[in-house]
């Protein structure tokens, strides 16, 4: 019998999609994004995927290196350039 998400799936896949989107616009690589957050490449790709719930440190490295704000990846619109997902 299929099992529900749990209620905070939407957001981390949300946040993924949004880290994905800008990590493309300013033409990063998952590798290039762990070389200089020291988060591993396949943690990076569990939250870009939605599968991962990102830790706030994480997410604040993340926003660092890509030069947004942190609050960009949870905002209902997000103010910098480079987010083309939506809710």
């Amino acid at each position: 019998m299929p099992v529900d998400p749990p209620p905070w799936a939407a957001t981390c896949s949300l946040i993924g999609r949004r880290v994905r989107a800008r990590r493309l616009y300013q033409n990063v690589t998952q590798e290039k994004l762990y070389e200089l957050t020291g988060i591993s490449v396949d943690t990076i790709q569990r939250i870009e995927s939605g599968r991962h719930d990102p830790k706030v440190s994480y997410l604040c490295r993340i926003a660092a290196v890509l030069e947004v704000d942190v609050a960009d990846f949870f905002a209902a619109e997000p103010v910098a350039e480079g987010f083309d997902y939506r809710p």
